[in-house]
């Protein structure tokens, strides 16, 4: 018996690579002499480097600043092909800020994961991926780009390390990113309802004040990032994933960077179409399985590249919400870790998660392998 296990991460407790071999432990003790991969998932978030890790590499740790400019030491992904994976979530990410309030937007730089960039391209590093997703940003970018050498021009005249967002008259010079790929896990454009304003900046401490503010800011600033760059503003605006990480999607665009879907690239790059070759059970999962695991979550990209391989697969998450929305009928099935409800602290407990998804993932592959044995 042949199975995969491609985990994204259990947020605040399993990584993917974690996740993965607690299913594999399970998968082994209940089924002798089972054959188990373990794969790598991740959409462009919060575990992107640990994922992409799993198939070999290293972690550089480098000297950046948190949202707030104060500072941290962030590792970052070398893979073996000389690849740089960076996550924005390790040194901007909203996890980083401590209480969200409406003081957040207006503060919080991408300045840090810009550092981490700079230190990435002087490496020489033929490529590097960079994944947007869990910022704590609504600045549009131009913290990073200061910290890349960009020239901007404020109204104070100097370049701070905080969000210039509202202070940028022009922008006289881009950093040239041509070898970036940008990985994202939404589609969202720059502006509008489903932008990085109106739909994230809530999630990031803005109140419907702040929300009209920074959507004003960002229109003002995609027609600076535009007319430097030499694209039409729709282009900047509009692009899928422009909008990710409050506005970074569009100034990386801007510089010639690539927008692309997080899982998608992430499942090209670790081969999970060819491990799926041969399989008898995929399993997959993350903390929550719900109807947002449907936009571009890579549970559900695994279960559709399992489906077209012919391979029946199975979600098993730290919670399972019902109903499931669209992704119900893209998965043969999908099961909670935990036998019964259990306070969040302990739910998170990486062991008791670790033991809960080793124990439901041998149930799964006990059952599975009678049906192979009786083919």
């Amino acid at each position: 018996m042949r199975v995969v296990a491609a985990f994204d991460s259990f947020k605040g407790s399993l990584t993917s690579r974690e996740a993965g071999e607690a299913a594999a432990a399970g998968v082994r003790a209940a089924v002798s002499g089972a054959e188990v991969v373990v794969v790598g998932v991740a959409d462009g978030g919060e575990g992107l480097v640990d994922a992409l890790l799993v198939s070999g590499g290293r972690e550089v740790v480098v000297d950046a600043v948190d949202p707030f400019g104060r500072p941290l030491r962030a590792g970052f992904g070398v893979l073996d092909d000389g690849t740089v994976v960076l996550e924005a979530a390790r040194t901007i990410g909203l996890d980083l800020v401590g209480t969200v309030d409406t003081s957040v937007p207006l503060r919080a730089s991408s300045y840090g994961l810009g550092l981490q960039l700079a230190a990435a391209l002087v490496s020489g590093a033929p490529r590097v991926l960079v994944g947007l997703g869990g910022s704590a940003t609504t600045d549009g970018g131009t913290g990073l780009l200061a910290a890349l050498g960009a020239r901007l021009r404020t109204r104070w005249g100097d370049v701070a390390h905080g969000n210039l967002l509202p202070d940028v008259l022009a922008i006289d010079a881009l950093p040239d990113l041509g070898r970036v790929e940008v990985l994202t896990d939404v589609t969202s454009p720059l502006l509008g309802p489903t932008g990085a304003a109106r739909l994230f900046g809530p999630q990031k401490g803005a109140d419907d004040v702040h929300v009209a503010l920074l959507e004003a800011q960002m229109e003002r600033w995609a027609s600076l990032l535009a007319a430097a760059a030499g694209r039409s503003v729709a282009d900047v605006v509009s692009t899928p994933g422009a909008g990710a990480a409050g506005g970074l999607g569009a100034a990386l665009l801007a510089c010639g960077a690539r927008l692309l879907p997080g899982f998608a690239r992430v499942a090209e790059l670790v081969g999970l179409a060819h491990a799926l070759v041969g399989a008898d059970l995929v399993l997959t999962g993350e903390g929550s399985f719900d109807a947002q695991s449907a936009l571009g979550k890579g549970p559900v990209g695994v279960a559709d590249l399992a489906r077209e391989a012919g391979v029946p697969v199975v979600v098993l998450a730290g919670r399972v919400a019902h109903p499931l929305g669209p992704t119900g009928d893209r998965v043969d099935a999908a099961f909670g870790i935990h036998a019964g409800p259990l306070p969040l602290s302990e739910a998170l407990d990486p062991a008791v998660a670790a033991a809960g998804l080793s124990a439901a993932a041998g149930e799964v592959a006990r059952l599975v392998a009678r049906s192979v044995r009786g083919r």
